[in-house]
């Protein structure tokens, strides 16, 4: 973030424009076109697989002071899911808290609010395929109904994931994010809007590394203070082995649409599974496909959280 952005008056700064709508068989943007923001609303935008929950969890830990029986899941929805239930925008108008809302949305589809703050969280895209394999392949039969049966769909179905998952990791990137939406464009378009002052970028790696750490910059940037007899209970909360272990807390819809429940959906939260698979072959071909789409920049900073 530049000083330069932060002395600008706010009349002054070009602020983001909704461009298009975008559907397929998870999402449809036209959810936020008539959303009432509040101004102390935060959104939490990612794509999918990238920490979402986890930040949701962070954020969620920071508003309630650590309260353990937050359910994230419920106060967090993700608006432009198509099948949310469709008293969802209700649900959350009536909420009295500070909200905490989820986009899986590239920014030039979602209505963007000047007052509100929204964190993106990225993850190298590798580490995102194989976290994304998992969450494909345990999805149970009530998440295929719902994604491909509920009135509504525009596009094709999903289908089952490819077995062989070398070859689903060549298949995302070849077809760009395919079967889901595009990675490529959704990152570069949060990029682009790093230096304003009410978005802040977070890498999945950093999160890793010092967690403590990030949740207090986050903190920070929120404008949330918790009292140092609370703090390390918040920490606590946001742990991967705390979140495992309420995972029914935190996974949507309480784990239902996946095979072993909310545990499986909290899976690893590891990165460099991809490691041990990929050839180094593959990996420099993924490399240079995302410098080429994103630029290197921007490429680095996906690759090691550094350079935002």
């Amino acid at each position: 973030m530049t000083t330069a952005t932060l002395s600008r008056p706010a009349t002054q700064i070009a602020w983001p424009k909704k461009t298009r709508e975008l559907f397929n068989h998870h999402m449809d943007s036209t959810a936020w076109n008539d959303f009432a923001f509040r101004d102390d609303d935060i959104v939490v935008a990612t794509y999918a697989k990238s920490g979402t929950t986890w930040m949701q969890q962070i954020v969620s830990q920071l508003v309630f002071q650590g309260d353990p029986d937050v359910r994230v899941h419920e106060l967090s929805p993700w608006l432009d899911l198509r099948i949310m239930p469709p008293d969802t925008k209700a649900r959350l108008e009536a909420q009295t808290h500070r909200r905490v809302i989820k986009s899986h949305l590239p920014l030039d589809a979602l209505v963007f609010s000047p007052k509100a703050k929204y964190l993106y969280i990225a993850r190298d895209g590798r580490d995102v395929v194989w976290s994304m394999y998992n969450h494909h392949a345990s999805a149970n039969d009530l998440w295929y109904q719902a994604m491909n049966e509920t009135p509504g769909r525009v596009g094709p179905p999903i289908g089952r994931p490819d077995p062989d998952i070398r070859r689903y990791f060549r298949t995302f990137v070849e077809k760009d994010g395919h079967p889901f939406w595009s990675f490529w464009e959704n990152i570069s378009s949060w990029w682009a809007a790093r230096h304003l002052p009410n978005v802040k970028l977070v890498h999945f790696a950093n999160l890793k590394l010092d967690l403590e750490g990030e949740m207090q910059a986050i903190a920070d940037f929120l404008g949330i203070e918790v009292p140092a007899d609370k703090w390390p209970t918040v920490v606590e909360h946001c742990t991967f082995d705390w979140m495992k272990r309420h995972a029914a807390n935190v996974a949507p819809l309480g784990g239902a649409i996946f095979e072993g429940g909310a545990e499986s959906f909290i899976n690893k939260g590891t990165n460099g599974r991809w490691r041990d698979v990929l050839t180094a072959e593959e990996s420099a071909w993924y490399e240079a496909m995302a410098e080429e789409k994103l630029g290197p920049d921007c490429a680095r900073w996906l690759k090691t959280g550094y350079g935002a």
